[in-house]
Order: structure tokens, then sequence, then C-alpha cells
């Protein structure tokens, strides 16, 4: 069994152990009180929502996405068709299908149960994490090792810090005002992982016009102005990426 499949306590502690774990938690814990207050707002507008404690529980728990929380909650209350409800939800984290086809290289190698598991645990901030210290796949068993014990410590501290966060949410409602307006401290966290991104002039570009695009964008319905800001940044990399490449040949055969 090769390091990188096994499901036994040996090669969690193996996980525990590795350096890679232990970075992946340090750079995840920088920002997990931003998550953490992020979580917090989450838990109190969904207990004060009308739906029960129980039905804000479960929904907490198998839906890991604080945006369609909030987009298919007003249309579980209403009544809305369950069609409705899920086409909302899905247009809402339709980020996560370039998040997921750019991660699959780096998890082909992992049995499907284990991709899936992983796949509910990404988030925006895991993400960004991980392609940022990992800008390619692993091509043999140590660097696989390493780069899964690195995402494992960043998504589960992600994990815990927005469940925990909801639960006491949901527990403290009638004593926590949304007016505190908690779930900036979120944005903020996402903002500087952004900008720590901003490493060459191509990233910047593209951070630029998709913000641009963002918000020339924002009055579509279903937060679709965030997979139009998506598109653009790609669109724009990739017709540059093809016009330097192209110049590089016409330079080579001259």
């Amino acid at each position: 069994m090769s390091a990188w499949t096994g499901s036994t306590a040996a090669a969690v502690a193996r996980y525990w152990r590795h350096p890679a774990f232990r970075e992946g938690l340090r750079d995840t814990l920088s920002v997990a009180p931003g998550i953490a207050a992020w979580g917090l707002t989450t838990g109190v507008a969904l207990a004060n929502s009308g739906l029960s404690i129980l039905e804000v529980s479960i929904m907490t728990l198998l839906v890991f996405a604080g945006s369609a929380q909030f987009a298919a909650t007003p249309l579980i209350i209403s009544g809305a068709p369950l069609w409705i409800i899920w086409a909302t939800a899905l247009c809402v984290n339709l980020r996560f299908m370039v998040f997921s086809a750019h991660m699959r290289p780096y998890m082909m190698h992992m049995p499907t149960p284990k991709r899936v598991w992983l796949s509910y645990l990404l988030t925006d901030v895991s993400y960004v994490m991980f392609t940022k210290r990992y800008q390619h796949p692993g091509v043999d068993d140590g660097q696989l090792f390493d780069q899964m014990a690195y995402c494992k410590a960043s998504v589960f501290t992600i994990w815990l810090s927005w469940m925990g966060s909801s639960f006491v949410g949901i527990a403290l409602a009638s004593v926590i005002p949304l007016s505190w307006g908690l779930n900036f401290a979120g944005i903020l966290a996402l903002i500087g992982i952004t900008f720590s991104l901003a490493t060459t002039k191509l990233r910047i570009l593209a951070g630029g016009l998709s913000g641009t695009a963002a918000v020339a964008a924002f009055a579509l319905p279903l937060k679709l102005n965030i997979v139009v800001a998506i598109a653009a940044a790609v669109a724009m990399s990739l017709v540059i990426e093809h016009t330097r490449e192209a110049a590089r040949k016409r330079g080579a055969s001259t």
C-alpha cells in the first residue's frame, strides 16, 4: 500500500507528523479567525431565518457553503420547488467547477470516494492556499503525500473553524446581533489571501479584470457575476498565454 492511499491509524499519524501538514496548519490558522467570524454570522442568520434548529443544523453539516445556504434558505421557507432550490445553489457555487477542474490533476491518484470527500471539504480559501503552495501536481509518491498532507491540514482546519463557529452562532442566535457585521472579517481574510497571490503581472492583470467584471455584472441574479468574473479572467489569461507562445515560436523560427 502506497503512502498516499493508506487509511489506517498509522497512515493518519504519518500525515500529522509530516512537515507539510504543520505548514498547512500554520498557513490556515492565520485566516481561521476570519473564517470563524463569517461562520458565526452565518449561523446566527440561519437560526433567525424561520427554519427549525434541527433543519438549520442539518443544513449546516450537509451544505458546507455559506453563499449557497444564504441563497437557498429563503427559497426553502417560501416553499419553492426543489429543482429551483437546487439550481439556485448550483449557480451560486459554479466557481467550484473551475476549482475542481484545476485540482483534478492533483487528486487523480486517489480513489473516487476520497476525491468525493475532499470535494465536499474544498473551499475558496483552501483552494487558493493549496494552489499557491503547489503550482504543479506531484510526480511521485513522496510529492503526492506532501501535497495531501498540506491539503488535509488546510481543509480540516477550515472545516472545524466554520462548523464550530456556525454552531456557536446557531446556539447563541438570540444574543448575537447581525448588526455586528462579523462576516466582513471573513471577506477581509479572502482579500488578504488574494493580494498575496499577486506575484506576476499576469496575475495582477487577471485579478483586476475579474474584479472589474464582477462589479460590472453585479446586477445579474444568483451571483452569476462571479462566474462572469472567472470566465473573463480565464479567457484573458488564455489569450495572453497563446499570444506569448506564438511570439516565442516566431522568434525561434527567425
